[in-house]
């Protein structure tokens, strides 16, 4: 394999995480200079600054034509997420879950999932789609800004905690505008690197590019999501490290996909795959969730591990799908779905007797 192109795809990588760190220090400083809360930040600078890798990807690789990686970037990122990153964090510590969550967020979570797959079943996302998108993130972040004056005080508490400090320590409005603009070049040019890498990978591997944004794209452009869960769940953080996961993937589907509709030039082209297997496995992932959440208001370290494990099952499928569709005597597809099925029936019965013998722990009811 040509070492320029290894070279290339990781040098983007690493730019692109400095530059998603510059841009959610510099912007958090900013908000807190102006008055904005430390739950607020969290809710929306924070978490969608950490899907800010995904936004320059997928728009430069909408820019540039390479439609299949931006598709693949946003569905591939949202399953590692969830798979991934939310069952290594509760595999380290259990994570508990807000009643928000499981009212609000999550059922989002899964509405904006459904309606992608609604959009993309015409084979592309054009840009009145984009628009429609774009306007839901707009929604969404003036909802949290609202719906934190009534958030618990433990809630308040846990984000002060964790980005209190940010605006005691602030080095000045001016340095702080660096941080974001120096950010902003980083993601762009980081994202331009990372893009041209993967597709090199891709032509070299002898792979489709979605294959390659579902997987290598997808859990690059998420290293922020994963630190930011890892770090908040060892630290006890517990909304952090959740609700950042579930406020990204949302952030991935309305700004992401709505942004990269708006700036493609003959739109974003969803490939038949996609709609016959990747989406439908993020919108499977996402319904997972519930059940998982309703069990005790917590995943378990049981359950992370399950995550990981069904993620894994992904990987390979999506390996020999790509490599040897026939390895597995072509229904490749049908037993990724029978796996996720017989996981999603699972959660419910776990869901089903824990509810009837138990109740969501008070410190978890706010």
């Amino acid at each position: 394999m040509d070492i320029v192109t290894v070279l290339l795809f990781f040098a983007g990588l690493v730019l692109l995480v400095i530059g998603a760190e510059g841009l959610v220090r510099g912007a958090s400083r900013i908000a807190s200079t102006m008055g904005v809360s430390p739950l607020v930040v969290g809710l929306t600078i924070v978490a969608f600054g950490t899907s800010a890798p995904e936004l320059a990807v997928s728009v430069s690789s909408s820019l540039d034509g390479d439609a299949e990686i931006a598709i693949g970037n946003v569905v591939g990122s949202n399953i590692f997420n969830v798979l991934f990153i939310l069952g290594l964090s509760a595999a380290i510590v259990p994570l508990a879950v807000t009643k928000q969550l499981l009212r609000l967020d999550v059922p989002l979570m899964i509405g904006v999932s459904l309606l992608l797959l609604v959009l993309g079943v015409d084979g592309h996302i054009g840009r009145i789609d984009g628009v429609l998108l774009f306007a839901g993130i707009l929604a969404y972040t003036a909802w949290a800004v609202v719906s934190s004056r009534r958030a618990s005080k433990a809630l308040v508490d846990e984000y002060e905690e964790e980005f209190g400090e940010e605006a005691k320590s602030s080095m000045g409005i001016v340095r702080d505008i660096a941080f974001v603009l120096g950010g902003l070049v980083l993601l762009v040019l980081g994202s331009e690197w990372f893009v041209n890498g993967a597709t090199e990978f891709a032509e070299q591997l002898g792979v489709s590019d979605l294959v390659i944004g579902l997987t290598l794209v997808a859990a690059g452009t998420s290293m922020p999501e994963l630190a930011t869960s890892v770090v908040a769940s060892i630290r006890g953080e517990r909304d952090i490290a959740v609700g950042n996961v579930v406020g990204s993937n949302i952030f991935n589907i309305l700004a992401v996909l709505g942004m990269a509709g708006i700036v493609a030039g003959n739109d974003v082209t969803v490939a038949d795959s996609a709609l016959r297997v990747d989406i439908p496995v993020m919108i499977a992932v996402a319904v997972i969730c519930l059940p998982s959440f309703f069990t005790g208001g917590a995943i378990s370290r049981a359950e992370g591990i399950t995550f990981m494990l069904l993620y894994a099952a992904y990987v390979v499928y999506l390996y020999f799908h790509a490599t040897n569709p026939d390895a597995i005597g072509g229904n490749a597809d049908v037993i990724l779905g029978v796996v996720f099925a017989l996981a999603a029936v699972i959660w419910a019965a776990l869901a089903l007797r824990e509810r009837s013998t138990s109740r969501v722990p008070a410190e978890v009811s706010a």
